[in-house]
């Protein structure tokens, strides 16, 4: 039933993503950015996510077949790759963000943070990609279904940019040194996230 496939993918992914669990990261990882880059940061990263998920859902699975990769291949891929950011907002290694910056620098760094690690592989990373994927193979070809998917996956998305855009205020509240120390917590947190993608990865690569 359409509405049955549309309750399971919607809970499925907003599961699987967790907008309200992005908020935190996303107030690491902007942390001395304008107001106005963050709103551009969330709009860029929610855009590219929900591509990357429509894209998996169209043609994921063919795509994965003729390039002879596996998920498994990704879930490790994106949690050595999570590690590098996370060891950085531990130890406070950063580009400097501040004002000062030129103008064409802000905005590379802006389009940067979107791609990685918003949108890949927080939003858009293997546990969204493998459940796009399960929920593309349940729908059969059927185009109802598949315009279900995608529909729920836009909804998804502009969740994520909803929590994106309050952020801000959630920073306030928090102030100079609760960010600093949210900063150092949630580095430890995303590191122990990107040994557990790569656990995950091996662990399936090696019952497959």
């Amino acid at each position: 039933m359409p509405l049955d496939y549309l309750v399971s993918a919607l809970v499925t992914l907003l599961v699987v993503v967790d907008p309200v669990g992005l908020a935190p990261t996303f107030l690491a990882v902007t942390h001395g950015l304008p107001a106005k880059a963050r709103r551009r940061i969330g709009i860029r990263a929610s855009i590219i996510a929900g591509l990357v998920l429509i894209g998996t859902a169209l043609g994921g699975n063919w795509l994965l077949r003729q390039l002879g990769i596996g998920v498994p291949a990704f879930r490790i891929a994106g949690g050595l790759l999570l590690f590098l950011v996370a060891t950085e907002m531990v130890l406070g290694v950063r580009i400097d963000r501040q004002s000062k910056q030129a103008e064409d620098a802000l905005e590379e760094h802006v389009r940067n943070i979107a791609a990685f690690p918003l949108a890949i592989p927080l939003m858009s990373g293997p546990g969204a990609i493998t459940a796009t994927l399960l929920l593309a193979g349940q729908a059969g070809g059927q185009p109802l279904s598949l315009a279900i998917l995608l529909g729920v996956i836009a909804v998804v998305m502009a969740a994520c940019l909803l929590v994106f855009l309050v952020a801000n205020r959630i920073e306030r509240l928090l102030g100079v040194t609760g960010n600093v120390v949210l900063s150092r917590l949630l580095g430890v947190i995303l590191a122990a996230l990107a040994v557990q993608y790569v656990i995950d990865g091996v662990r399936t690569a090696l019952a497959g």
